[in-house]
């Protein structure tokens, strides 16, 4: 028999130490190296994300106009739904927003036609790809035609997730899945991503997109720091069409977000689920004298409907009775009046 081999150990003082002002990747957004998922339903602008995240750190300028990258670096994409000319397009039109010289973006693309990070072959190429790189950041979008795995599966889905989170431990790369949510509604975000829950419990940084009329509700998590309250989004483009980006909205951007808007947006984006007065207070973190004058207001403006389960959006469907002085009453909800500012 050969000699036993042991595994690499230290002692905890002597683990490496990170180095001031490099925690983040993309500040308040994504971890520095950090593995996770931008996760929404269909048409939530998920790719339109990713790249102005890939383009934020391959040129060092703000991700939306606002979340600083401390360090620059590399940057390699896999669009898989996406013809050449169509990622070239998306890019070109943010770096023109942003007056950027794209031959001047650290910014690489992988054209491959296809890639399965199932199959043996294809792990050992895009590994050898990244040794040879050495990106801050690969996006890998859609995650669903990256293999032909059960996303059912834990035991398929794991694998595929472990060989992952070997490429970000080799390489130091952050990396981020594209990745689609179900139609559920669930308390948490990252509980509706389709498939295995080991694909929610995967991520460093998380983002999620949701529709809010007219906008975009794109919520943070992380694994070991304190996200950014939810925050609003629009696709825009100039009048002849181009220059299209993702852009925070006016109150987004400045930071003034009314604990009024904060309720609507979290019952909007937990829509078809009642939340009691106490689940509210501890997900918004507000006093409870407060969030009672928030939601009487809302109430009052046709935003949110009391029913025996707790607090919804109005647009929930119909609530059901409230038992009031022994007789059962079904409370009405009255037409909205004009969107509430973000």
């Amino acid at each position: 028999m050969g000699v036993e081999q042991q595994l690499p150990v230290c002692k905890a003082k002597d683990l490496m130490i990170q180095p001031a002002g490099q925690e983040w990747l993309i500040e308040s957004l994504w971890g520095d190296a950090a593995v996770g998922i931008i996760g929404g339903a269909p048409k939530c602008c998920k790719s339109w994300l990713g790249l102005d995240m890939a383009i934020s750190v391959a040129s060092g300028t703000a991700c939306l106009g606002k979340f600083q990258v401390p360090a620059r670096g590399k940057v390699l994409v896999f669009l898989a739904e996406d013809a050449a000319h169509n990622v070239r397009a998306r890019i070109e039109s943010i770096c023109i927003h942003r007056h950027l010289d794209i031959s001047e973006l650290d910014l690489y693309v992988i054209t491959a036609a296809t890639m399965r990070l199932d199959l043996e072959t294809d792990q050992q190429m895009l590994t050898k790809t990244l040794d040879s790189l050495r990106p801050k950041l690969l996006i890998l979008d859609p995650l669903v035609r990256l293999h032909r795995l059960d996303e059912n599966s834990a035991s398929d889905i794991s694998k595929l997730l472990g060989f992952l989170r070997g490429l970000q431990r080799s390489f130091a790369t952050a990396i981020v899945l594209v990745h689609h949510a179900s139609k559920k509604h669930r308390a948490q975000p990252g509980q509706a991503l389709r498939g295995s829950s080991d694909l929610h419990a995967f991520g460093d940084s998380n983002a999620y997109l949701a529709r809010k009329k007219n906008n975009l509700v794109l919520t943070m998590e992380h694994r070991a720091a304190q996200p950014p309250e939810p925050m609003e989004l629009q696709l825009l483009s100039n009048p002849e069409g181009g220059e299209t980006h993702l852009e925070l909205t006016a109150c987004s951007l400045n930071g003034v977000t009314s604990l009024n808007d904060r309720v609507s947006t979290w019952l909007e984006t937990h829509r078809k689920q009642s939340f009691t007065r106490s689940a509210l207070r501890k997900q918004l973190k507000v006093n409870n004298q407060r969030l009672g004058i928030a939601l009487a207001e809302l109430e009052e403006q046709g935003v949110a409907v009391r029913s025996t389960k707790g607090w919804s959006t109005a647009e929930s469907g119909e609530p059901e009775p409230i038992q009031t002085s022994g007789k059962i009453i079904t409370k009405q909800c009255r037409p909205k009046q004009q969107e509430l500012p973000f």
